[in-house]
């Protein structure tokens, strides 16, 4: 029996599903270890092994392929804990990355600090080349130039080296000199140039996401090295692949080039899992959410496909790769609750982590959390945390919200739980705003996917502050990136950049930088990763603007379109996208449109394993109560003793009236008072509103169909 294992390593739980070629599914939650993330990472391994009943040998030995997503690139930036880095680039320019597009983030605060950046001035040099817009070479470069460079980066023990020269991405010989010298002369340290991150126009863009990619590379490749070395250790024989932030999966050599590829590697994996159980349910377009217990994750799909842009930020640092559209706010199980200066309860963005961790995890944490107000309203069970694996101490959260919270607020201990509940609430529902309506949508016309160990705890009210219907909590919602990430295909994307109106636009050219593209994605994919050629797609993107505008549209065009050159049609779509997303298009006025970017995806299909099991008898639901407890019911605004149901049982197609709890080793769903929740034949929890649906309606129905109604 082989296995497939999707590892995602967060701020406080690593995430493991571990899949059979029968279609056995395991899925399992352990604690993270921040010190050393690969000790989770080995530690998860090491109990699926004894939860699927094998010798930790003969498991690993079983094993075919590891999907692993890590935060380590982004908990580097977010800490700014990463390499001491250089930077060269073209005389005249070193000051670029400070200055940044020359755009205050908040126009009227005169006292709002530029971002720290990630290479400090006193390491940022220049060398007197330069390359014309065109890509003609106006001042040749000599690599003599880097040799005072070279021993100043010795003297400071720096630790990695970014280069990037204007205009690069039309001509990148100088660049590639200079990183083979620094290279050779430089051995142990870093080096990567924008022509191996980021070869497009726009010089801020492109020096601020090499930099980034240098400021983590040498963590990143530390890490992967690390981690290489102890499943070599353990005897793994196997394919390991790691998830991008682009929703794809690469092996780790490629990650290496490029590591700034990974910085929303973890959450990347939900949208593709969304995508995967919308469609499964007969729905083309989904929002997921992934409560964990540091962040919120929102992200969006559309038409089946996961939402990119190129428009990413970490910690205020400008990546224009391209990622997942994916807003990431500080609400999880361990965000903590404390008073600002205007006397008012407020929760996270601080977190409590995975240690300390909330004050009822009783490992030392003094500051009240999430996840101590949840236990407190009755939605978790002190003595069935994680299966029972961790007591909780409800004393002690209750000691805490009342000494460091109730007390300063003149309220109760359950009022200033409740408090904490709704004000969390809120904050989640405003970043599905952010995600959602900011960006043209509609959010009561998507299938709401529900993910994360806390997430469906706090759906009902997300869902009810948003005027959303109902909402799916996937079978494997706990672990719904590790999921998400066996899911994922193979992925590269490539740019050409090349600024021109259509008027003028060269259609030999135009042809010719796609097939370019299209050659490295092959070789890439072939000769690197093994695909075969007949599982290789091509996905065709343009940045599109109206000649004048500041903003491009990012417009997906089928390959054939492109091969094609089907001009007209790719206008027409530009049109509508653009009216979709600012309210108007300039079609009548014939507007004359440019072009700025080609980018090509492609994307190496990969063997799906099937973690969906219909084949179990299953009970009445009657049989799956556990107990009665006393829980908060946000509608009466008081406790209320419900019903609290086994979610491990198979009651598959059984009708639960809320309100009530479904608890599952790694989760709990609370069905608030306006909601039933339907279950349907995979273990999977459809909850709706029951005054808007029949009684039963969902009962063999697909979720389009409830929509409809």
């Amino acid at each position: 029996m082989k296995f497939n294992v999707g590892i995602d390593i967060g701020g406080t739980f690593t995430d493991l599903i571990c899949v059979s070629s029968e279609g056995k599914t395991i899925v399992h939650k352990t604690l993270s270890t921040p010190h050393d993330s690969s000790e989770g990472f080995i530690n998860g391994i090491r109990e699926i092994s004894e939860m699927v009943g094998e010798s930790f040998e003969n498991f690993v030995s079983s094993i075919d392929t590891i999907v692993h997503g890590t935060t380590v690139a982004t908990n580097s930036l977010l800490t700014l804990k990463g390499a001491k880095t250089a930077l060269i680039t073209t005389k005249g320019f070193r000051d670029a990355l400070e200055m940044r597009r020359g755009i205050r983030e908040e126009q009227y605060n005169n006292r709002y600090k530029n971002v720290t950046p990630l290479a400090p001035r006193y390491l940022r040099f220049t060398v007197d080349e330069r390359i014309d817009s065109e890509g003609e070479v106006v001042k040749k470069f000599n690599e003599k130039e880097l040799l005072p460079i070279i021993q100043k980066i010795k003297d400071e023990k720096v630790e990695s080296v970014a280069i990037c020269f204007m205009n690069s991405y039309k001509n990148s010989s100088h660049e590639k000199r200079a990183v083979n010298f620094l290279r050779k002369k430089l051995p142990g340290i870093f080096v990567t140039a924008s022509f191996e991150v980021l070869p497009s126009i726009r010089f801020y863009e492109r020096v601020s996401t090499t930099t980034v990619s240098a400021f983590v590379g040498p963590i990143v490749v530390k890490y992967l090295d690390n981690l290489t070395q102890k499943l070599e250790t353990i005897n793994f024989k196997g394919t390991l692949l790691i998830m991008q932030s682009n929703g794809g999966v690469v092996v780790p050599e490629q990650v290496k080039k490029n590591p700034a590829v990974t910085v929303l590697s973890g959450p990347a994996a939900a949208p593709t899992a969304g995508a995967f159980y919308s469609k499964m349910f007969g729905y083309k377009n989904c929002i997921t959410v992934d409560m964990g217990g540091t962040s919120f994750d929102a992200a969006i799909v559309i038409d089946n496909q996961c939402v990119t842009s190129t428009e990413g930020k970490i910690n205020r640092y400008r990546i224009a790769l391209p990622s997942l559209d994916i807003i990431t706010i500080g609400a999880g199980g361990g965000s903590i609750g404390w008073i600002n200066n205007g006397g008012l309860l407020q929760m996270g963005p601080q977190s409590a982590g995975a240690l300390p961790g909330p004050v009822c995890y009783d490992s030392g944490g003094a500051i009240p959390a999430c996840t101590d107000a949840d236990l407190i309203l009755g939605y978790l069970n002190p003595d069935f945390f994680a299966g029972g694996k961790l007591k909780l101490n409800k004393a002690k959260a209750e000691k805490a919200i009342n000494d460091e919270l109730a007390l300063k607020l003149g309220l109760s201990v359950l009022e200033t739980a409740a408090g904490m509940f709704r004000i969390i609430n809120n904050n989640m529902a405003q970043g599905v705003r952010e995600i959602s309506v900011e960006r043209g949508y509609d959010p009561r016309e998507f299938l709401f996917i529900v993910a994360g160990g806390a997430g469906s705890i706090h759906s009902s009210e997300i869902c009810k502050e948003l005027e959303i219907p109902m909402f799916l909590v996937p079978n494997v919602s706990s672990i719904f990136c590790a999921a998400g990430m066996l899911l994922g295909d193979l992925k590269h994307d490539f740019i050409r950049s090349y600024f021109t109106s259509f008027n003028n636009l060269d259609r030999e050219k135009f042809l010719l930088f796609f097939n370019e593209m299209k050659e490295d994605g092959i070789k890439a994919l072939v000769d690197e990763e093994g695909v075969l050629r007949e599982q290789i797609s091509f996905y065709p993107i343009l940045d599109i603007r109206y000649i004048g505008q500041y903003h491009e549209v990012p417009l997906e065009a089928s390959w054939d379109d492109v091969m094609n050159y089907n001009l007209s049609t790719i206008f027409e779509l530009f049109h509508n996208e653009h009216n979709r997303q600012y309210g108007y298009s300039l079609k009548e006025e014939g507007t004359e449109m440019e072009l700025i970017n080609l980018r090509l995806r492609v994307v190496g299909k990969t063997e799906k394993p099937n973690f969906l099991s219909a084949n179990i008898k299953s009970i009445p639901a009657e049989l799956a109560i556990k107990e009665h407890r006393q829980v908060f019911v946000p509608e009466l605004n008081s406790m209320k003793k419900v019903a609290v149901y086994d979610g491990d049982k198979p009651i598959f197609g059984s009708i639960i009236k809320g309100p009530c709890v479904i608890e599952k080793i790694t989760t709990s769903v609370f069905v608030s008072e306006i909601y039933d929740c339907v279950v349907d034949d995979f273990g999977s929890f459809i909850v709706y509103e029951k005054a808007k649906f029949p009684e039963g309606f969902l009962l063999g129905k697909k979720i389009d169909e409830a929509y409809a109604y």
